[in-house]
């Protein structure tokens, strides 16, 4: 960097002496929304006792919120750059936290749904802000991957704490307390928030286009829909139209930014082959994770017989990893090479999935903790360096939409992991063989299995259950083995993609 150009990142650092300050409130809204994205698959169970949906209801419950949200991302952080990230974060806290008492004391599955589809509308606001306004508060590249490091650690950190937190709510009070939690660190973002927190939007940004907004939301839910649809029924003539639709609006959606004068996002930006190389390994890296980081905790659970709360800390050492990862991944990157940093990160992941392919019922804990610390400093190094890139490789004035393209890579990998993966896994699953008499729910999720196990005579529970636990962990390594092909795979592309890449 020439003396010009660090006189003026030290000018913009004293004009800002509060940023570090301010960054402590932009990563609680990141703590929140990492906690909040694990807690509800371990109320799941409570919720379905007390408000008794129906299937179809269970699954829109669990659903709504990465659908909401991955529709409305791109939408929201273009919205920010026009009206001000501060003020969209702080609205959208306000919300984010007034919602979560609405699913608390949801009474019915339907009011359960529209609270997590409010809450995921919501939710849209608070990401691509939190990354927009680090963009626009530090200048300096060494201070900037500082922070983005430590706003990847504490999400890392966020989806270790929510299991673990939400684990020991449930066991001492009743299900809703997993949303109020919500509440107090909502209320320190917005009080915080508001005399901290700098301004900052585009200056000429021009109008906000309520046709591509419509067209953006319509075609993420309607391709996130049918993904996740077609792997958990196949493939029907609803799910086929769906993703039809999803597949031409998100056409047309390109096509008309490529034409506005001020689009909701501006194309041009994927011209640059580090931002396109970095959204793209963020999204094969979540994909090939997601059979893991879906099943995981089921495994640790109902094939290791542990509770949710020490099913929570037993994944700990991956967030510890990820935590220690992003606080050192920028220098790492500026001493090496962002592509040597990012491709040596998703080749370690890849091989500590591929070691995960040898699970089975009695796996020593030794062993997986330290295959999760693995993935846990692989996916550090990876996520918070391509997060660096995305936001170094636009104009600070177009912040919000970039971060906006990281997050929906992040929800549009892992809705087609958790389909391509999550498929392999089920398929392996539903073919074990099960004593006469076994429910056919028994071959949908071992939970079913388990639940069955319940109804029927001891010798033939203890059959059916020692099946579906070995098929399950079949499964499980076969899906383990696909991510790892997958993070090899891209190790290599972002090799290539990354040359030449700097911070």
């Amino acid at each position: 960097m020439s003396s010009t150009l660090r006189q003026v990142a030290t000018t913009e650092a004293a004009r800002r002496p509060g940023r570090w300050l301010a960054l402590s409130v932009l990563v609680l809204a990141v703590l929140l929304v990492a906690v909040d994205a694990t807690v509800l698959g371990l109320a799941t169970p409570y919720i379905s006792e007390d408000l008794e949906p129906t299937g179809t209801q269970l699954l829109w419950i669990g659903d709504v919120y990465s659908f909401v949200i991955a529709g409305l991302l791109v939408s929201m952080g273009s919205l920010g750059d026009r009206i001000g990230r501060k003020r969209i974060l702080l609205c959208g806290a306000t919300a984010f936290g007034a919602i979560s008492v609405l699913n608390a004391y949801a009474t019915t599955p339907e009011t359960m749904i529209l609270a997590r589809a409010l809450l995921g509308v919501a939710g849209a606001t608070l990401m691509p802000a939190t990354l927009a306004l680090i963009r626009n508060l530090f200048h300096d590249p060494r201070e900037r991957s500082l922070a983005i490091g430590i706003w990847g650690a504490v999400a890392s950190a966020g989806t270790a704490v929510g299991p673990i937190v939400g684990g020991f709510l449930l066991e001492h009070f009743w299900w809703g307390s997993v949303f109020l939690i919500n509440l107090p660190v909502m209320a320190v973002l917005v009080l915080v928030g508001s005399r901290l927190l700098p301004e900052s939007r585009n200056p000429s940004p021009g109008p906000w286009d309520l046709v591509s907004v419509v067209l953006s939301l319509v075609g993420m839910i309607g391709v996130v829909y049918a993904v996740k649809e077609a792997a958990t029924h196949g493939l029907t003539w609803e799910t086929a139209a769906a993703g039809v639709l999803g597949a031409a609006a998100l056409y047309w959606f390109v096509r008309r930014q490529l034409t506005l004068p001020t689009p909701l996002l501006d194309m041009r930006l994927f011209r640059s082959r580090g931002f396109s190389g970095a959204v793209l390994a963020d999204l094969l890296t979540v994909l090939g994770l997601s059979g893991l980081v879906f099943f995981l905790s089921q495994y640790l659970q109902l094939v290791q017989g542990r509770g949710p709360f020490e099913a929570g800390l037993a994944e700990l050492p991956a967030a510890v990893g990820a935590v220690a990862a992003g606080l050192v991944a920028g220098h790492a990157a500026r001493r090496f090479s962002v592509r040597a940093v990012v491709s040596s990160g998703l080749a370690a992941v890849g091989l500590a999935l591929a070691a995960l392919t040898v699970l089975d019922r009695s796996t020593d804990y030794l062993f997986l903790g330290t295959a999760l610390l693995v993935v846990g400093v692989g996916a550090g190094f990876s996520f918070t360096v391509t997060a660096d890139v995305i936001l170094s490789s636009v104009p600070k004035e177009q912040a919000g939409a970039a971060s906006a393209v990281s997050e929906t890579a992040y929800e549009l990998g892992a809705a087609l992991g958790i389909a391509v993966l999550g498929s392999i896994m089920t398929g392996v699953y539903r073919g074990f063989s099960a004593p006469a008499g076994t429910p056919a729910a028994a071959h949908e999720s071992l939970g079913g299995a388990v639940e069955a196990a319940g109804h029927l005579p001891p010798d033939t529970a203890r059959q059916l259950l020692a099946s579906a636990r070995e098929a399950f962990v079949d499964g499980l390594g076969l899906a383990a083995g696909a991510g790892a092909v997958v993070l090899l795979a891209t190790a290599v592309a972002a090799w290539f993609l990354l040359r030449d890449q700097r911070l």
